[in-house]
């Protein structure tokens, strides 16, 4: 059971880099922006304070499929929560998570969890790496530092990398299709519920328009390889300013 509420926070959120990242490199630059414009364009994007969603589908845990549906709040880097409601082995469960700055909670069922300081900053990376990809502008943050990656196929499609390195010093990648633009693909190095390390790659596909914005309704993810996600976003939303209360500890 706690490796399963470990990998749905991994999930309700979203490989190291060795080399090192210069933050002039001109191609991952236009890469980002070409993305960027794919998305709806910079205008649009970057006037995003805060969004929220709505996705079903189901974990793979052990070869068992375990059908879910989550709604998640994010508002900045450092203000997020996620409802989840499934079933494990046929049992239900419901979860919450909250992150409020540097104050974190976590509720299952009636137990509920304040997070410690390494906690909380796992959890923003989750966040931020959540946003990445919805909106892309943070990339052009001095917080942020891009570099050129190799290009890959993701699916049947020729994918151009940018290997990015966040505020907290962790290091990322993103995989951009090269026709369209859009981003398809993110790998980081992840730190789970128990503390436990693994590499999350994420998929995004089946892009649809939300009021100008483009988003991916189709994820599926892989921890270490081995498929445990495939999701279906079925509700995105853009809001200018979410309720403060929404950030407040679980009751």
């Amino acid at each position: 059971m706690k490796r399963f509420f470990g990998i749905v926070l991994v999930v309700l959120l979203t490989s190291g880099l060795a080399t090192s990242i210069r933050a002039d490199d001109e191609n991952a630059k236009a890469t980002v922006a070409k993305a960027i414009s794919a998305l709806g364009g910079e205008e649009k994007l970057a006037k995003i304070a805060a969004f929220t969603w709505k996705s079903k589908g189901k974990f793979i845990i052990n070869g068992s499929d375990n059908i879910f549906k989550s709604h998640v709040t994010v508002q900045g880097f450092d203000q997020y929560r996620s409802e989840f409601e499934g079933e494990f082995n046929g049992n239900p469960v419901k979860g919450v998570t909250v992150l409020n700055g540097d104050k974190g909670w976590r509720k299952f069922g009636d137990q509920l969890m304040e997070m410690n300081e390494e906690q909380v900053a796992n959890e923003k990376r989750s966040i931020y790496l959540m946003v990445i990809p919805t909106t892309l502008v943070a990339l052009k943050d001095k917080k942020f530092e891009i570099g050129t990656a190799s290009e890959e196929k993701v699916g049947d499609k020729q994918a151009v990398g940018v290997k990015g390195k966040g505020p907290d010093g962790k290091d990322f990648t993103i995989y951009f299709d090269k026709e369209s633009g859009v981003p398809v693909k993110l790998v980081a190095k992840m730190t789970g519920f128990m503390g436990e390390e693994f590499t999350l790659e994420t998929s995004f596909a089946n892009y649809k328009d939300f009021d100008g914005i483009q988003k991916a309704t189709k994820i599926e993810s892989k921890r270490d390889g081995e498929k445990f996600l495939d999701a279906e976003l079925t509700e995105f939303k853009i809001v200018d300013k979410v309720d403060a209360s929404t950030f407040d500890e679980p009751k």
